[in-house]
Parts: C-alpha cells; structure tokens; sequence
C-alpha cells in the first residue's frame, strides 16, 4: 500500500475519481447492451442486474467466508469452494481502472494487466470486497511480474501458481499436480478447513453442475441465432463474480426459453447476417467494443473462444474413483490438458479446436481481436489467420486496447469486413 499521506490524499482522489469513471464505464456499456438491441431474452434480466455490481446497484455480503480472488482460468476453482471460500475473477475490462495500472507498467503493456493491477490498488473490486488472497497464475510475463510490485499495490497477499509453459508431457502434468496440491494446502491455511474427499466431490459436482448448463446453452448457439453474442459474453462474464449455483439456476431458466425461442423460429436477426467467431484477446466487461460493433454493423456473434467463454466452463473434471487422491489430481488434469491458452507451446490443439467450432457453428467469418501489448495473442495470430485462410474462412485482425479513441477505426474495418461476408454469402447462395 501507499504511505500515508497518500492514503488520506492523493490516494483517495484516485480511487475517487477512478470510481465514478468505472461506474460512467459499465452504465453505458449496459445500456449500449439492453436498450440498444431489439428482442433480448427475458431471462438475461438476471445477468444485467449482476453486471450492475459494477455502478453498485447490486449488493453482497461475503457472510463471514473468506474471498480468494483469481487471475485466470487456470485457478482450480473446485478446490476454493472445496476449502470454504469464495472465488472471484478480478481480471479487469474496464478502461477507468487501466489508465491507473499505466502509472506502475510500462506504456505498451497488456490493457487488461494494467486495468487488473489498477483494481487491485485502488481496491476497486466488485462489492467492495477486498480479498484474503489474490491467486496469480504465471500464464503470461507480465502477470509473472506483478506478484513483485505487490508489496505496494495491496496489503492482500499474492500466490503465485506456477504454470508449466508445455502440456504435453508427462513431466509437465505431474509437476503441474504438484503444484495444485500445495495450493490445496494453502487454501486449508488461510480459511482453517480441511479439503476432505466429501467436500471435494461436492465442490466438483457444483462446478460440473454449471458446466452442464454451459454446455447446453454453448450447443443451442450452433443452430438458429435465438440470443446477441453481446449477451453471451456477458453470461460467461458474469460467472466471475457470481454465486455459483444462482448463476447456474438462471443459466437453466435462459436455456429453456432459448430453446422455447428456436421452437418458435424466433431469431434476433435476419438469416443472412454473417455468422462471427470471435477469438484471441478476451472480451471482458465493461469492455465490450468489439463485440457491440459486430453487431451493431450487421453481424451476429455465434462462438467465442476466449478464456472469458468456451475456455472457462467447457471442459469438466473426470474422475476415476472418488477418493481424494484420485480426485485432485483430476482436478489438476482439467485445468492443464484440454486448456489451449497460448502461454502453452505447442498450441496446435487450439488450431484444431477453432476449426471444430468454424464447422460446428457455420461460421462466416473470423475476428482475432488482439490487445496491444498483449505478446502471447500477438504472435499467435499469424498461425491462426493461416490455417483458416488454407480452410477457406475469412480472418479480420484487429489490434485494440480499452480506449474509446479508435472505435471509428475499427468500426470502419468491421463494417467493410461483414460487408465483404454478405457479398460471399449471396455468391454461395
């Protein structure tokens, strides 16, 4: 933490002032969100209500548990839940809290490193909640190093999880389950429970519970576009910060009526809207641009393959036999090899995996969006964009950040982009 004069004065006009801005931030993304597209599902009411946490109109009381607030996705979450706590994603999209993590970064860092450090130093979390830990994977260089600068970013202590750079090997695996067991023995430190083979069966079965409904509501988006891709990031977004078992019961009531929707041919665009993945950098709230511009500009967003959607929920724990030493290095295994972050090398599983969705999902085209400064999905990019081209399929990069400045720019390039799918499609058609 700062000393104290800037506690009680510089200090608090940033946390101040940053305060409003985030607030300013999320309300227009919200209303950008709800009021700006026709034929929303009733059901997503739930979802805009939580982003809402962002303004504080949505409240929440950790009730005496103990808050470990997480990274990434790599951040085995059933073994929080496991050990009596309450987990909570703090990356950050929000622009109002990059400009104050730019103060401690180099300029030409990863927007959602510097919004997420900003975060973490004006202690500007959703609910007002200041964790007891805050678990920081080493999945890119610049995450590796903020765990330094924690000392003056936040009395909240770091824990560093040690991700290995390979998948692959069976080296790699066994190391990464030992590394998952000492968090497990950490997590028993800080909240005084015992992760007993009870506990942990129940911990994954309310994750697996969730992931059920995600897969369902991932499964109804490859047919009839029944929901705007802007609301199904939110829903993953959401996820973040929410009561598990809540989100997972209005995520049920959203699929049946996306499924009451599909019966009834109730589309919320016309058929010949080009069909979008998007992929690459993560599109987390309030920063919602490119989504938004897709679909304001005539596209529909039917997949994402980010760490904020399909990487988040997709993949399950499976589990042997249900005794605890089979059970957590189960748990380990499905935070490690079927994740296709590109801080892995070699990543050719993602390469597959985007195919399999393009096909999956009758895709028209493909949206890398890259974050300047984000290295890892930088460099990845040129892999991606030329195994699509030798599949057929259009790729559209763009290079952005959190700043408003270049929507101009980019919504120049993406009207041209859906517009030049149109044109193919009616060839086809």
């Amino acid at each position: 933490m700062p000393d104290k004069p800037m506690v009680n004065d510089r200090y608090q006009r940033m946390q101040r002032t940053a305060s409003i801005h985030l607030k300013m931030e999320a309300k227009n993304t919200l209303q950008k969100i709800v009021e700006e597209f026709p034929n929303n599902p009733a059901q997503m009411d739930h979802f805009y209500r939580k982003a809402r946490i962002f303004t504080g109109e949505e409240k929440f009381s950790a009730r005496g548990r103990h808050v470990v607030a997480t990274m990434c996705i790599h951040v085995p979450i059933e073994l929080i839940l496991a050990a009596g706590a309450i987990p909570y994603r703090i990356c950050s999209g929000a622009y109002a809290t990059d400009q104050i993590g730019a103060e401690f970064l180099p300029a030409k860092s990863c927007p959602l490193v510097k919004a997420t450090l900003g975060t973490i130093f004006l202690h500007l979390y959703q609910y007002d909640i200041v964790p007891d830990l805050i678990v920081n994977p080493t999945t890119c260089d610049q995450k590796k190093k903020l765990a330094e600068l924690s000392g003056e970013l936040t009395e909240s202590p770091f824990y560093t999880l040690e991700v290995p750079p390979t998948r692959d090997s069976e080296d790699a695996r066994i190391y990464w389950q030992r590394v998952v067991k000492r968090f497990a023995r950490r997590l028993e430190n800080l909240t005084g429970t015992k992760i007993t083979r009870r506990k942990l069966k129940g911990a994954i079965r309310q994750v697996y519970r969730a992931q059920v409904q995600y897969r369902r509501f991932f499964n109804l988006r490859k047919g009839l576009p029944v929901i705007w891709g802007k609301d199904a990031i939110l829903v993953t977004n959401t996820y973040f910060y929410s009561d598990i078992e809540e989100w997972t019961n209005a995520l049920e009531k959203l699929n049946g009526e996306l499924e009451q929707r599909i019966a009834n041919t109730d589309r919320v665009v016309s058929p010949r809207a080009p069909r979008i993945l998007l992929t690459g950098s993560p599109s987390i709230f309030p920063n919602m641009k490119v989504p938004i511009l897709v679909e304001q500009l005539g596209g529909i967003v039917v997949a994402e393959e980010f760490c904020s959607s399909s990487r988040l929920l997709y993949d399950t724990v499976a589990v042997d036999e249900w005794f605890l030493y089979d059970m957590l290095p189960a748990v380990a295994d499905r935070y490690l090899k079927p994740c296709t972050c590109p801080n892995f090398t070699p990543n050719t599983d993602r390469l597959r995996k985007l195919l399999d969705h393009v096909r999956e999902f009758t895709i028209d085209g493909v949206i890398y969006q890259a974050f300047a400064g984000c290295q890892l999905y930088e460099m990845e990019s040129r892999l991606i964009g030329n195994a699509l081209e030798k599949n057929g399929i259009p790729m559209l990069y763009v290079e952005t950040d959190y700043s408003p400045d270049d929507l101009g720019q980019i919504s120049t390039r993406i009207e041209a982009f859906i517009e030049s799918l149109k044109t193919r499609k009616k060839k086809k058609d």
